[in-house]
């Protein structure tokens, strides 16, 4: 026997990590100005701590080749006086600030405690001194170095021609007195240009982006939405071709499937009327009767399906309307139709409220909601909700009385000729399409339709709308 295969486990999805990088930009203009930036700031520091380093060493060898001139200037200067007349020469040699300079018969007392100097410093002051011109007889037999750790000083003794000693002290400059405030600023000034510029060229670079994303964003509003501009770099006006290509595509796609169905209503209406001008003559009133409502209805499907394809094609321009004056003018009309039900009826929302639509269609939209609430809720609660703040969706709340709508049937009942047969049924009219025409009515200006069960009973149409 085979031994079952057993199924191999599949591998976890890899997650990028840039998911882990907080606060990480969401628009592709800020992500690449991110990136960038933060590129230009590590090849910034980098550069500048390389300079610095260079800088410094070049710093401290001038430094050191100034101390061992003036060391070695000073040293000549009393070797040359007569002993006798050194301590008053001393006194009058001009010293730089932070030298300390003085004469002692030995060194035992002072380099005892002081640690020996880092060779680099060492061999440059000796280099220095061996290219200082001075006699032979009068160069220093000795010289020791060293190094106070605790005062950062740096001693130099020469043993003079008498066996006296010159010992000279001063404070080497160090990294941090090096490095000038002049170099932070440059890297804060040069960081913030390049910044600049980086954002304003991917600002530039990305344009076409958003221009896009709203060229396309126009098309899904309206189907005949100027093409875009076939020009800039040559990647971006082969995008706006392919994408004014695509466009026209779906222009031929719902003006052909807009004529097929006119076509097809037109035929079908020829046969159906000859159909009830034959029924009219049959002898059986109950088979007449089934007849004359099967073409009812017949006729019924084929002016709703006609109307439905005409919705993907709209030719009515937008205009502005007053929304909630349309609202109260369909609540009335549905109140004329349906006496009984009247007072079941009620708008709650601003007395004005001005937008920009398709009137002729979004009319039709809400009276097929209005109509559904009535017909399957027996009530028609409307509600106008004002945008929270600009750039928000405009809200349209219509609520019925009615059973509500099994969850799992909500999405399915939004199709095109699907009903629910537990609620709604042939005897009520209608085919089906009220909430799909609807539904593409508000798609086609930018918003949506969804469904909702209300806690009190009932259901509740949402439609929203951009401003």
């Amino acid at each position: 026997m085979t031994e079952p295969i057993q199924a191999i486990p599949a591998a976890p999805p890899k997650s990028s990590w840039l998911r882990y990088l907080r606060p990480w930009p969401a628009s592709l203009a800020a992500r690449t100005a991110f990136v960038l930036i933060l590129g230009l700031v590590v090849v910034q520091t980098l550069g500048l701590g390389i300079h610095t380093l260079d800088r410094n060493d070049l710093v401290r060898l001038a430094a050191v080749r100034v101390f061992s001139f003036r060391v070695m200037s000073m040293y000549r200067d009393l070797a040359e006086t007569p002993v006798a007349e050194r301590q008053a020469r001393l006194a009058l040699i001009p010293k730089p600030k932070g030298f300390t300079v003085e004469i002692l018969p030995n060194l035992n007392s002072l380099f005892a405690n002081l640690m020996p100097a880092p060779p680099p410093i060492r061999h440059s002051i000796l280099l220095n001194m061996d290219g200082f011109p001075i006699p032979p007889e009068l160069r220093p037999q000795h010289v020791h170095f060293g190094v106070d750790p605790e005062t950062r000083r740096e001693y130099t003794g020469l043993e003079m021609p008498d066996g006296t000693w010159l010992v000279i002290s001063s404070r080497l400059p160090g990294p941090g007195e090096i490095q000038g405030t002049e170099f932070l600023i440059a890297f804060v000034m040069m960081t913030l240009l390049a910044a600049a510029l980086t954002i304003w060229a991917v600002r530039r670079l990305t344009a076409p982006v958003r221009t896009l994303a709203a060229a396309a964003e126009a098309l899904g509003r309206d189907v005949n939405a100027p093409p875009l501009p076939e020009d800039g770099p040559s990647e971006i006006a082969a995008a706006a071709s392919a994408f004014n290509t695509m466009a026209a595509r779906i222009r031929r796609f719902v003006d052909d499937r807009t004529l097929l169905l006119t076509a097809i209503g037109h035929d079908l209406r020829t046969p159906i009327t000859r159909m009830r001008l034959r029924a009219e003559f049959m002898e059986d009133d109950d088979q007449r009767a089934k007849m004359l409502r099967d073409l009812d209805e017949m006729e019924a499907m084929v002016s709703a399906t006609i109307a439905f394809g005409r919705i993907a094609s709209p030719n009515e321009p937008v205009s502005p309307i007053d929304l909630a004056e349309l609202l109260r003018t369909v609540l009335d009309e549905a109140g004329d139709a349906a006496p009984e039900i009247a007072e079941h009826l009620d708008y709650d929302g601003p007395d004005h409220w001005t937008v920009r639509v398709r009137p002729q269609a979004f009319k039709r939209a809400l009276t097929n909601l209005v109509g559904n609430a009535i017909k399957y809720g027996n009530a028609a609660h409307v509600r106008l909700i004002r945008p929270a703040r600009p750039g928000t969706s405009l809200r349209i709340e219509i609520a019925d009385d009615g059973p509500g709508i099994p969850p799992e049937e909500m999405e399915r009942v939004m199709q095109p000729f699907q009903r629910l047969e537990t609620s709604r049924n042939r005897e009520t009219g209608g085919v089906g399409l009220g909430l799909a025409i609807a539904r593409d009515i508000a798609r086609a200006h930018g918003g949506d339709l969804t469904l909702a069960n209300r806690p009190e009973g009932g259901a509740r149409v949402i439609l929203t709308l951009p401003t």
